[in-house]
């Protein structure tokens, strides 16, 4: 089990120390629940009651909220931020593979760079070139003409179809597909003419991809997923969505063809975006809102209808409470109206 003493702690954080810099620590727990070889953190207001009644040997703090505690603390810009590195640091998740096992196929024609392990039942295509260190997990199908940069992780049984291109400090769970056909088809006297799906998948560096999620090839040109982008699971890409750099798309989130999402967006869970649509750099979508427009402007949208400005949404989000008893005097007025003199 790795650990790491105070002293190094506040060097890898860039912190202050409050407390003895000699103590070890080796992992990472909440408030609540955190033991005193334990590190732990507040980031939110909404947990300080358990600050004083914490058992963590040390808690990474703000200065604002380390005034007011007695015991050891690393003092920080960003606690949350802090407690990502931190947790990384001390990460004990196991490769995605060890090796290359007996089992797995390779083409004679791939490369296969230095460092990289395929685990068993995997099967690599031909002309793929997989980086150095990337690791491929047990039961992956990995198409011709796929490149891996290096220190990409495959979780187990993800299938990457043909000419798909991935950068470097990929995460993909499993049960992902990539490159999988999209929903492109004619109508020709209500039969369905399959388009053939003759472009590729282009995903940049540092991209993570969640578990059962699916990104389509383009029709004609690429999909394309940039540099620092976070999908969760179940969310489904289709064919020639552009997705902006860094930008966040939780579960369950469904994006139609021809998309174009902006840079530092964030897409809330269960949410739909219609085709052929743009949305700007900066745009935060609640969960569960439908868009069925082009968003030109940043700021935060929500609406299971149709999207709109917060604020407004929340004044409607009122109103539609008031319907009923807008209704009913509607109706007394109208009978009024009706009723002589």
């Amino acid at each position: 089990m790795k650990s790491v003493t105070l002293k190094e702690l506040s060097l890898l954080l860039d912190g202050d120390i409050q407390g003895d810099e000699t103590l070890f620590f080796n992992s990472v727990a909440t408030l609540e629940h955190a033991k005193p070889d334990q590190i732990s953190f507040l980031a939110n207001s909404k947990y300080r009651s358990q600050l004083e009644m914490t058992q963590a040997g040390v808690v990474l703090l703000s200065a604002k909220d380390a005034q007011d505690f007695q015991g050891t603390a690393l003092i920080v810009k960003d606690p949350y931020v802090a407690f990502a590195r931190v947790a990384q640091y001390l990460d004990t998740t196991p490769n995605a593979a060890e090796g290359i096992h007996a089992s797995a196929q390779i083409d004679s024609s791939a490369h296969v760079g230095e460092g990289v392990a395929i685990g068993a039942n995997a099967v690599i295509g031909a002309n793929v070139i997989l980086g150095e260190n990337v690791q491929i997990g047990a039961g992956c199908v990995v198409g011709q003409d796929v490149i891996i940069g290096s220190k990409t992780r495959l979780w187990a049984n993800v299938t990457v179809y043909h000419d798909v291109q991935l950068g470097q400090d990929c995460i993909i769970h499993s049960g992902a597909v990539l490159g999988s056909d999209g929903f492109g088809y004619a109508n020709e006297r209500g039969q369905w003419v399959k388009i053939p799906q003759t472009g590729g998948v282009r995903i940049g560096d540092r991209v993570e991809i969640g578990a059962n999620s699916a990104v389509d090839r383009g029709a004609l040109g690429h999909t394309e997923i940039h540099n620092g982008v976070i999908i969760d699971n179940l969310v489904q890409i289709a064919h020639n969505v552009i997705i902006g750099e860094n930008t966040a798309i939780a579960g369950s989130t469904t994006v139609a063809g021809s998309v174009t999402i902006g840079k530092y967006c964030i897409i809330g869970g269960s949410s739909a975006i219609a085709g052929h649509l743009s949305i700007a750099d900066g745009v935060h979508v609640s969960g569960g809102t439908n868009i069925t427009s082009t968003m030109r402007e940043p700021g935060l949208y929500s609406s299971a209808t149709v999207a709109m400005d917060n604020k407004l949404w929340r004044k409607n989000t009122v109103r539609f409470r008031q319907l009923d008893e807008l209704f009913q005097r509607v109706k007394t007025l109208e009978k009024n109206l009706k009723t002589p003199d």
